[in-house]
């Protein structure tokens, strides 16, 4: 084929994966009326394409969703023009998929359509393939935001020096498990003494007081065992630990020096490793910033999110927020949205959290499709498998 009908779907994914599949000459969306006139929107597909190295013509066809007529008389002016050309159902309205229908029966052209679920493409009538089609398209993280129109930046982690620290995380997390109910302090003491200069230089060498005021003016003594364990597994140097002249250490790099003074980098960072341990998908990210609309410097309040760990197997996208306090209902609204907003119907979403999930929350999850991963599993060992399990079950 050299020309690719798409019907416009709502859901990204269904617009780009065909493309992406059987590479067109021309790629020719039927679509309603607002996206025939968003401008931007055209240029976003036109850089997501660019992006994954497909070069095509994109044209634009208006009409009204929702009158199977006005579909199916723009359909028949589509073929006569493009005689070469492919009709893929797998998205759009059901008045739309009604004029395919009609289509197809005038016609001989071929038409076929993708299942989310079987991950293949089917041939309805004279499809250029034999009946079934696996789907060998694999996307990366930062793939699901671009054809969304989206745009991903980095966030408080640099993702390519984390292959380095690989044999310090299990380290690091077990340290947190001994030190779960007290860490809120220990972190804080850690902030309190490590604080940057007045010219915003941060030093990996501390010397700090025994006592530090904390939130509220409250004292916090230095965490002597805590700090001992951190000098063990070589997040810290040259301990020395006094009530009277005070604490000094020395951090093992920068990038440790952020994890010590974060207060979730450590569940973040395991969570991401066990998602690399789990070896099955095909990218993985921590500390990610995604803009909803695209980065503009120049836009204000522009809507953003974080994300906590985002995965990617071949089509499927993975959204996983971890908490190492309580789960409140609102976070996992917040996480359901950006699943929805930005995966498909096979998207997958787990909260983590460092407590044992409670009734109340596990329903709204489970309401919402979410998984729960809680401090059951991550006490036992049982984090990959947890996620192993994650991408056999259904939505």
């Amino acid at each position: 084929m050299k020309t690719l009908i798409e019907l416009y779907d709502e859901r990204p994914i269904e617009n780009v994966l065909s493309a992406e599949m059987f590479r067109p000459e021309r790629l020719v969306y039927i679509c309603p009326e607002s996206v025939f006139n968003d401008k931007q929107k055209h240029k976003k597909l036109i850089e997501y394409f660019k992006h994954r190295g497909i070069e095509l013509e994109l044209v634009f066809l208006k009409t009204k969703l929702y009158d199977m007529n006005a579909i199916l008389e723009l359909l028949r002016e589509t073929v006569k023009k493009y005689p070469d050309c492919a009709l893929d159902v797998s998205g759009g309205t059901d008045d739309a998929l009604f004029a395919a229908g009609r289509l197809s029966a005038e016609t001989d052209i071929p038409v076929f359509t993708y299942s989310r679920k079987a991950n293949r493409y089917f041939g309805i009538s004279g499809a250029p393939f034999d009946e079934e089609l696996d789907c060998d398209v694999k996307y990366n993280v930062e793939d699901f935001f671009l054809m969304a129109g989206g745009s991903m930046h980095k966030g408080r982690v640099d993702n390519s020096v984390l292959e380095n620290y690989m044999d310090d995380i299990d380290p690091f997390f077990q340290l947190y498990l001994r030190n779960r109910r007290k860490w809120q302090n220990i972190v804080n003491y850690i902030q309190r003494v490590s604080k940057a200069s007045a010219d915003g230089y941060a030093s990996l060498e501390v010397n700090g007081e025994y006592t530090v005021k904390g939130d509220r003016g409250r004292k916090i003594d230095a965490p002597e065992q805590a700090l001992r364990e951190f000098e063990e597994i070589g997040f810290i140097s040259e301990l020395e630990i006094d009530r009277n002249r005070g604490v000094s250490f020395c951090f093992k790099d920068s990038q440790v020096r952020s994890w010590m003074r974060d207060i979730g980098s450590v569940l973040e960072l395991y969570v991401y490793k066990a998602c690399i341990d789990a070896a099955v998908f095909n990218d993985v990210r921590t500390s990610a910033v995604v803009y909803w609309e695209g980065y503009d410097s120049k836009q204000e309040n522009a809507v953003s999110n974080e994300l906590d760990v985002m995965c990617a197997m071949g089509v499927t996208p993975v959204f996983i927020s971890c908490k190492t306090g309580s789960v409140q209902t609102e976070a996992l609204n917040e996480l359901a949205i950006l699943r929805d907003r930005f995966g498909s119907n096979t998207a997958k979403a787990a909260i983590v959290t460092a407590e044992r999930g409670g009734g109340a929350m596990r329903n709204r999850a489970s309401e919402l499709g979410i998984a729960v991963i809680d401090l059951n599993d991550l006490s036992t060992g049982r984090t990959v498998q947890r996620i192993r399990s994650l991408m056999k079950s259904k939505r």
